[in-house]
Parts: C-alpha cells; sequence; structure tokens
C-alpha cells in the first residue's frame, strides 16, 4: 500500500487563503487600472473621430429648406439619397478625383521607390553616418504640413525662387505655378513631405531580416543589388505594401498643399481637391451636400486601400 504524502497528511489551517485568489484578485485589479488609463483616451476618441463620423452621415441624408425667398426660417428636411446624387452629378467634384488619381498614379511608385532605395542605403553595411542620415531623410516630415506648404510656394516663385533662377541661369525658363506645371509642383512637395515616414517604416522592416541570410548571400558571391533584390525586398513587401496603402490614402485625401499653392497658382481652383469641394460647400452654407461629399471621399479612400490590399494578397497567393 502506497503512503500518503506530506501535504495529504498536513490539513489545511482555517483562514489560510491559497495562491490562486490571491493572484486573481491582483489580475483583476491590473485590468481595472489599465481600463482607468484608457478611459480619458476613449472619452477623446469616441467624441473627436467617431462622433463627428457618424454626425456627418446623418447630416448627409438631410437637406435645409428655407421659406419664402430664401430668407426665412430654415427647417432641416430627410432627403435620402439625394446629396449623394448631387454629388455625384457635380462636374468639379468628379473632376476633383481625376486631379488626385492623375497625381497618386506617378507620385505614389515614384515616393515608395525612393524611399525603397533610401532604406536600402541606411541598412547597408558601407552606409556612414546611418543614424544622421536617418534624421536627415525623416527631418521634412515633422515639418508642419502648412508651413512646409508656405516655404514651398516662396520657392516655386519665378521671380523670388532660387529654383526658376538656377534653372534660368543654364537656358531652362519653367515657371512652377503654371497650369502645366502645378501637378508636378503638388507632387514634388509630397514626395519631398513624406518619403521620410515612409523610408522609416521600410528601413524598419529591414532591420528585422536575420542576417544569417544575407551573410549566406554573400558567401555565395552575391552583390549588393543582388542580395536586396532576392532577399531584402522580398522579406520587407508586407512594409511596402502598407505604406502604399498610407500613400493611396495620403493622396485622396490631399488638401494642404493645393490649398495653399491655391493663393500664388492661378491653374489650382478651390475644387482642386475633393477635400477642397467639400470644404467650399460648407464655405457656402450647403453642410449637408458637403457631409455626403465627405462621405462619398471615405468610401473611395475604403475601396481603393483594401482593393489595393486584395490585388496584393491575390498576386501573393498565385506566385
Amino acid at each position: 500500500m502506497k503512503a500518503p504524502t506530506l501535504s495529504a497528511q498536513r490539513p489545511v489551517q482555517p483562514g489560510t487563503t491559497t495562491a490562486k485568489p490571491r493572484k486573481s484578485r491582483l489580475s483583476r485589479k491590473t485590468t481595472v487600472s489599465a481600463l482607468l488609463f484608457l478611459v480619458p483616451f476613449a472619452i477623446m476618441f469616441l467624441s473627436m473621430k467617431v462622433a463627428p463620423i457618424f454626425y456627418a452621415i446623418y447630416q448627409s441624408f438631410f437637406k435645409t429648406e428655407r421659406s419664402g425667398l430664401g430668407v426665412g426660417s430654415s427647417k432641416s428636411i430627410f432627403a435620402g439619397f439625394g446629396n449623394y446624387l448631387v454629388a455625384l452629378q457635380n462636374g468639379d467634384f468628379i473632376a476633383s478625383f481625376g486631379r488626385v488619381f492623375l497625381i497618386g498614379i506617378v507620385q505614389v511608385p515614384l515616393m515608395l521607390t525612393i524611399a525603397l532605395f533610401l532604406a536600402l542605403l541606411l541598412d547597408s553595411a558601407f552606409s556612414p553616418f546611418r543614424r544622421g542620415f536617418r534624421l536627415i531623410y525623416f527631418l521634412p516630415y515633422a515639418f508642419p504640413g502648412v508651413i512646409a506648404a508656405i516655404m514651398w510656394s516662396f520657392l516655386y516663385q519665378p521671380d523670388l525662387g532660387p529654383l526658376s533662377g538656377w534653372l534660368r541661369a543654364i537656358g531652362i525658363d519653367v515657371n512652377f505655378l503654371a497650369n502645366n506645371m502645378v501637378f508636378f509642383s503638388i507632387g514634388n512637395m509630397m514626395t519631398w513631405g513624406f518619403t521620410g515616414f515612409q523610408m522609416l517604416i521600410i528601413y524598419s522592416a529591414l532591420r528585422a531580416v536575420p542576417e544569417d541570410l544575407t551573410e549566406a548571400a554573400s558567401l555565395d558571391g552575391a552583390g549588393w543589388w543582388a542580395t536586396a533584390w532576392h532577399i531584402k525586398i522580398p522579406a520587407v513587401r508586407p512594409a511596402i505594401i502598407l505604406t502604399a496603402v498610407f500613400s493611396i490614402i495620403g493622396t485622396v485625401q490631399l488638401y494642404n498643399d493645393p490649398a495653399i499653392l491655391s493663393k500664388v497658382a492661378p491653374g489650382i481652383s478651390s475644387t482642386f481637391t475633393p477635400i477642397m469641394a467639400a470644404q467650399q460647400q460648407a464655405a457656402s452654407n450647403n453642410y449637408n451636400l458637403a457631409a455626403a461629399q465627405s462621405v462619398i471621399l471615405a468610401l473611395v479612400a475604403l475601396v481603393l486601400s483594401f482593393g489595393f490590399l486584395k490585388f496584393t494578397q491575390r498576386k501573393e497567393a498565385d506566385s
């Protein structure tokens, strides 16, 4: 017969507690403390982010009517999808999407290519002063968007800015604020401002690539470009896709650069981008139509970003 163990022979003294309830109380206390810290953020997020979105959607289904000749009292009536139909029939609003698409088709691939190249340079073993260059590349993103746009508006001035003067000195006469150059000027401002941010995301992903892979490639005789093309770039493909999604959303929501340049460039109208078109409707006290245009803009950004994600996932599955 097996002898009983010491723990079985020892009776549990009254008034003693086990470790499990103590740990559970400590866990509940930690959870409550964490929730209390999250409450201020949740309140601000719900009141400043979520609530305005739902309020804009709500307002997009109404319209304001005034009695008499338009000077009497106003009342809000349900319009259904009437504001959306008006927005989709507005030629200026539809043309604004065409302009941002035209900018994005050229600017987004160019910006991502430059960001990937800079990230690969920083990740290379022969890149000196890596930390300093990383800060220099990221510094334009730290500039406030409005300040950067004002700075570029002065640089683009044909009589005051240095860019036109330098080109004129070598026999090239270019007006960056002319109607046929505003797309290039805006795309250049976007590339200058956001390449560093995209570069930092890709560079962080490159730092996570195992060194064993690159060392094995170098032992096999692969050079810098072959290692980057066959090992590093495929390894950071998710980061490149993420930066592409950020770029697509940012291009659709373009506002600061054309809004500032419109003060000095006659080719930039008040409805140059979708956000500017919605702002014009709001400035005309047509808040319901502006809300409908904002919802359409959000849906377009959602469709483009998720469509791009689905496309890349399908390409990965086929390969």
